[in-house]
């Protein structure tokens, strides 16, 4: 194509997007217009895509991990022809658009990851590029390779200065993932001005040291260059960081260069001397020359072309290996194979019990010998989080059909990497750690409910219950933080049946993540043959028993391990004649998802007496008590003993809960 054609395009890239900011009168035009000349080198020489069908599963997939440059993805999308037409870019930003603020999964079409929290998106890329290797090794043969493309991302100093992408980074350069090619908008500006304030280590250098490839582009409007080195990095085994010197607000009259670019709108004269100065018109805003959008048009019968080869293919490959093509077909569905739920395991009754962490890793290998998809792995803490499968490989540079992941200490990275492999799709990936972590992982974890992704974390080590390691490692707070999180599903089952249960909910669900919360101390496994089947989990709460021969008078409730606590309370209570109803409450929100009815059938409204037990803060548990109700909680941190000794200091003992209710129902 003519340079002058070439120019256009990059130019309309760049006052799409600052059109569409200015509009708003929100937004941040400095990354698109920076950026429009990578975005473009990326988009027309190498991405393989079709903008008519989004999902194919062999298509490259894009992140712009700085989130906040949006416009730029939203340009990209409706010019190559996604549907995404050119009225969602004059609705920029605005309610009930499909441009938000920020890229949004799910709602836009084309839209890979939810980004804006910076280094969230260069950390999917490695779990996205983790998804590609394994299922590469799974399904690929010498002749079929139809798992075989790149991710490709655009990130920023914000990026890299973020801890999670350090983790991140860290990981891709052990696993060597070379299907990885991240374009650096290395333009020195952060929020505060220039990088030298804070951020003034030798970036190439860091990267080189995790073991990347490593180039650097002296000008981030060179095209030749950039494409360049974007071949180059697609023949070395190794991820590939490539740094382009770039202008942050390339164009404006005086924000070029500077922090004013990064975040606010340019104003209509900054605007216009950037039009005239890059000789674009003034009018009509939202300008799309005939000629451009024709070219980029051209992607929707190159994306056909792309997907019908693969296509032919994959029908030879179905021709020779049919099993293997129907089950990656399920598994790129997201579709459960029949039979799945059959034969879970059973805890019988014994005096010793079992910790629910133990009964949590023979859940999990019972579901990964039915669930091939099934993948994942700890930060380096796999023999007490129980998340081994043993038998099913490490996945390692030289093994990637290996469904053992080991993440290392690095929790963030771990959660982000997960979430990369559950928008690539095709595997059903978990992480796991300590209850007490989970702050490590927060942004992660909640980017997964943003996102409605089928993320599991396995949180193990639950509460006081740690013992002597003390406050450091006692999560109190940290039930009621995930519980804030809005689609996020947290289930703390009470012994080993309901551990089953928890997991055979969390491999069901499709769209929204799911918590386990896990104990390292033994519980006692529930009767079934007297307390209601572990199944019921799935309502979120549900009565384990009535005790009594009347209606009941008081609900004893509460999840996890203290459940063990109110079966002996009640049975001491309903001795003394009172009629007792036990509740096992393992998940607030699956039970907040039952009508109405079913809730009140559970918790009859005419019974005030109420009392909840649970050895965290007690925050949220007043729904359930009401006014009338008492909840026994732990307000402030734990300590350094014993378990046992912790338990009957703070008061989570059988005579505590026997005499709260005692107390209630002599009111």
């Amino acid at each position: 194509m003519s340079h002058e054609l070439q120019q256009k395009s990059i130019n309309t890239i760049r006052f799409l997007s600052a059109d569409a900011v200015q509009q708003a009168n929100s937004g941040h035009p400095g990354l698109p217009m920076g950026a429009a000349a990578m975005a473009y080198a990326i988009w027309t020489r190498h991405l393989c895509h079709n903008p008519l069908n989004p999902k194919w599963p062999n298509r490259d997939r894009f992140i712009l991990s700085g989130g906040h440059g949006s416009a730029l993805l939203y340009s990209l999308l409706h010019l190559t022809g996604y549907d995404l037409p050119l009225a969602e870019l004059k609705r920029f930003r605005q309610w009930g658009s499909l441009t938000p603020g920020h890229p949004e999964f799910g709602l836009t079409p084309g839209v890979e990851t939810t980004t804006g929290p910076l280094g969230q998106g260069f950390s999917n890329g490695v779990g996205m590029a983790i998804a590609e290797a394994h299922l590469a090794a799974e399904f690929n043969t010498l002749e079929h390779k139809i798992v075989d493309h790149y991710v490709y991302a655009i990130v920023t100093d914000g990026d890299l200065m973020e801890g999670v992408a350090s983790e991140a980074a860290s990981l891709a350069g052990h696993l060597q993932l070379g299907k990885l090619i991240y374009l650096y908008d290395d333009n020195h500006i952060s929020i505060e001005g220039s990088t030298e304030v804070a951020f003034t280590e030798d970036r190439l250098a860091r990267f080189a040291a995790y073991g990347w490839h490593t180039q650097q582009v002296a000008d981030g409007n060179d095209v030749e260059a950039i494409d360049a080195a974007i071949r180059i990095a697609k023949k070395d085994p190794r991820p590939s960081m490539i740094a382009c010197r770039t202008t942050i607000g390339f164009g404006l009259p005086t924000r070029a260069g500077t922090q004013k670019a990064h975040g606010e709108p340019p104003g209509d004269e900054e605007l216009n001397g950037a039009k005239q100065a890059l000789g674009w018109p003034l009018e009509p805003r939202f300008h799309i020359p005939e000629d451009v959008l024709a070219y980029f048009r051209d992607a929707l019968e190159q994306g056909e072309e792309l997907e019908l080869a693969w296509k032919s293919l994959f029908n030879q490959y179905r021709g020779q290996y049919p099993e293997k093509a129907a089950e990656f077909e399920r598994r790129m569905l997201g579709e459960l194979p029949a039979g799945w739920e059959a034969d879970l395991p059973v805890f019988t009754v014994d005096s010793k019990g079992v910790q629910t962490r133990a009964a949590s890793g023979k859940a999990l290998n019972h579901f990964a010998a039915r669930l091939p998809e099934l993948i994942g792995g700890s930060a380096d803490l796999a023999p007490s989080n129980n998340t081994n499968m043993p038998g099913l490989g490490d996945f390692q540079k030289e093994t990637p059909a290996g469904r053992n992941l080991h993440y290392g200490v690095r929790e963030h990275g771990m959660a982000a990497v997960v979430n990369g492999m559950a928008y690539h799709g095709g595997l059903r990936p978990f992480g796991a750690t300590f209850l007490v972590f989970a702050d490590y992982m927060r942004g992660s974890v909640r980017i997964s409910a943003l996102s409605h992704l089928p993320s599991i974390w396995v949180f193990s080590h639950d509460s006081i219950g740690v013992g002597e390691d003390g406050p450091t490692h006692q999560p109190v707070e940290h039930l009621a933080s995930l519980r804030a999180i809005p689609n996020l599903v947290t289930i703390r089952p009470c012994d080993g049946n309901e551990t089953v249960h928890a997991w055979r909910i969390a491999l069901a669900r499709r769209h929204g993540p799911t918590a386990l919360i896990l104990t390292r101390q033994n519980l006692p496994t529930l009767d079934r043959e007297i307390y209601s089947d572990a199944a019921l989990l799935e309502k979120g709460a549900y009565v384990l028993a009535d005790l009594g021969d009347d209606a009941p008078e008081l609900v004893l409730m509460a999840s996890g391990s203290e459940v063990a606590l109110i079966v002996e309370a009640g049975a001491r209570l309903a001795a003394e004649g009172i009629d007792v109803r036990l509740v096992s409450v393992p998940s607030w929100e699956l039970f907040k998802a039952q009508e109405a009815s079913y809730r009140e059938a559970v918790l009859p409204p005419h019974v005030s007496a109420r009392v909840a037990v649970e050895a965290g803060i007690g925050m949220g548990w007043e729904k359930f008590v009401g006014d009338s109700g008492s909840i026994i909680s732990l307000e402030r941190y734990g300590a350094s003993a014993p378990a046992g000794t912790l338990f009957k200091e703070f008061g989570f003992t059988v005579e505590n809960v026997v005499e709260t209710a005692r107390k209630l129902l002599s009111k």
